[in-house]
């Protein structure tokens, strides 16, 4: 059995897991402040965005190292 292609599209796929992880942490940490003190939901909202955005660039940034190394 022959297997074709870059071995860094596996190492990507296994890495996709820490930005996973972090996102549903994020959100949970939100509602789980929420249900505490509904009333600072907008600063937390905004908190988790700005978290979210900084997961989700570093997802970004390895999927284009692993194009590029690739």
């Amino acid at each position: 059995m022959e297997l074709n292609g870059s071995i860094n599209m596996i190492g990507y796929g296994i890495a996709t897991l820490g930005p996973a992880i972090g996102v549903g942490w994020i959100f949970a940490s939100v509602i789980n402040g929420t249900a505490r003190n509904p009333e600072t939901r907008g600063a937390m909202m905004s908190t988790a965005f700005i978290g979210f955005a900084v997961v989700e660039a570093l997802a970004i940034i390895g999927i284009a190292l692993a194009f590029v190394l690739g």
